[in-house]
């Protein structure tokens, strides 16, 4: 499958969303909303606020980079040892992984952020082939695209997520794109991303670290 080269364009998204975003520093979720994957995977017609925290895509724009950072952040915090980043290895930044690897990081990213948006039980059988059909638009083959179709109808499993989720730095990054996608305000939503996190064995602190790191790219 071609997961990578998606889950690139929807950050390429996020990233051209944030860069022209108004002067006044807020971020451009309604460009965002308004067309696109990205805005299909979270529905603009699902009543969410187009300027609220809960708006924070621009997290996937840098993602690896930003859950690495977050894991700095944590482990300054407790005082452990310094964490330095890997060159080497399944748990490096998914920005500087290739081949199968990225591919298959990508896979279980897009995977969580699908189940996240599906999270509030709202998505309709009208905004899933709205979807598809974004995703074909940015170059899914067909086995994608029936993965797609099979994810969207899946029933949701935390633990099966975690279970592909091959390293640490993978787990950050899966909780970090979810919360992305999620309305934290929403019980549903909460609850699945505090499931998720049980999953990953991502204890509290460390989730918090990352929940701001989302609302500061924002």
């Amino acid at each position: 499958m071609n997961a990578q080269k998606i889950l690139s364009q929807i950050m390429k998204q996020a990233g051209s969303s944030r860069k022209t975003s108004s002067s006044g520093g807020g971020f451009d979720a309604k460009s965002l909303l308004g067309g696109g994957a990205l805005g299909m995977l979270v529905g603009s017609k699902r009543g969410r606020s187009m300027g609220g925290k809960a708006i924070k895509y621009g997290a996937l724009a840098g993602l690896g980079a930003l859950a690495w950072k977050a894991w700095q952040a944590h482990q300054e915090k407790s005082s452990a040892a310094p964490a330095h980043a890997p060159t080497t290895g399944a748990d490096q930044p998914l920005e500087q992984l290739s081949g199968d690897r990225q591919e298959n990081r990508s896979l279980v990213i897009l995977r969580a952020m699908i189940a996240a948006a599906r999270a509030d039980g709202h998505i309709d059988a009208a905004e899933r082939a709205a979807l598809a059909e974004q995703i074909d638009a940015l170059g899914a083959d067909a086995e994608l695209h029936a993965w797609v179709e099979q994810q969207m109808s899946a029933p949701l499993d935390a633990e099966a997520i975690a279970r592909d989720t091959e390293s640490p730095q993978a787990a950050r990054e899966v909780y970090l794109a979810s919360v992305a996608i999620i309305d934290e305000q929403n019980p549903m939503e909460r609850a699945w991303l505090d499931q998720l996190a049980a999953a990953l064995n991502l204890d509290g602190d460390l989730c918090r670290t990352l929940e701001r790191q989302a609302a500061d790219a924002s």
